[in-house]
């Protein structure tokens, strides 16, 4: 099989497990990751790494030889999986963590930007080149990242199709740490600084900022306050609020 779902003690871990095609999107395999997706959600994970296998690439975009020769209908409904695919992930009911490891090209840079942190090995080669096969993303980057790195910054990479290394990817938002070492303990390690949080918490501040991002700031701002509200009345707020007062660790049960 070409994907995994695994588990490290309290996250989940797919794999993309295509190496011999730097881990390729196909369609079975964006298939198989939207089913991993959906078992992922309705576990217990209280956090979700994305990896690719190998050490050459995380992902390295869509499987071209599949693209060619097909209808205009079919051309669409491809587009169309990709990004509902992408889509569950970005609203996931726990954060996610892309791990980079070599290319992060096309589609699987569009992977990345749907989850909720991106980590880079100092190999680490991001873009989107499809401009240079006279095409355009199509799961999500033109939409996505502008919103993590701006407009112009998001302009220049997609109408150049050029790669950005780890370090400028870091320095331009696109990735929010590079790390050294053991790539999967560096993002188990990095999703175990939310995971003793309260899921509910965790979701909401997510939507408030999702959502906030659609409106100007005075409805934004409406939007935080309607969540910060509803977190209130959750049990884990009454935890929280109790443990600060009595100077103890607080106990959350994602309630």
């Amino acid at each position: 099989m070409a994907l995994h779902l695994t588990r490290i003690d309290d996250l989940a871990v797919v794999t993309l497990d295509r190496p011999e095609v730097l881990n390729a999107l196909n369609f079975e395999l964006l298939r198989d990751l939207g089913a991993a997706l959906d078992q992922a959600a309705g576990g217990d994970a209280r956090a979700l790494l994305v990896m690719g296998a190998g050490a050459r690439a995380f992902c390295a975009g869509a499987d071209v030889k599949e693209l060619m020769g097909r209808s205009l209908r079919a051309q669409r409904d491809g587009a169309a999986l990709g990004q509902a695919v992408f889509a569950k992930l970005d609203a996931l009911p726990i954060p996610s963590v892309a791990l980079i490891s070599g290319y992060a090209f096309g589609g699987g840079l569009e992977l990345a930007l749907a989850c909720t942190f991106r980590l880079a090995a100092k190999s680490a080669r991001l873009g989107l080149p499809e401009i240079k096969l006279g095409l355009i993303p199509g799961y999500g980057g033109t939409q996505r990242l502008p919103r993590l790195i701006g407009e112009a910054r998001a302009l220049d990479m997609i109408l150049t199709g050029r790669t950005v290394e780890a370090e400028e990817a870091e320095r331009i938002g696109l990735v929010n740490r590079i790390v050294e070492g053991d790539l999967i303990e560096a993002g188990a390690n990095f999703a175990r600084e939310m995971t003793g949080f309260s899921l509910p918490a965790l979701r909401l501040a997510r939507d408030a900022v999702h959502r906030g991002l659609a409106f100007p700031l005075k409805e934004g701002l409406e939007i935080e306050a309607d969540l910060n509200t509803l977190a209130f009345q959750t049990a884990d707020a009454v935890e929280g609020m109790l443990a600060f007062l009595e100077k103890r660790k607080p106990a959350f049960r994602d309630g």
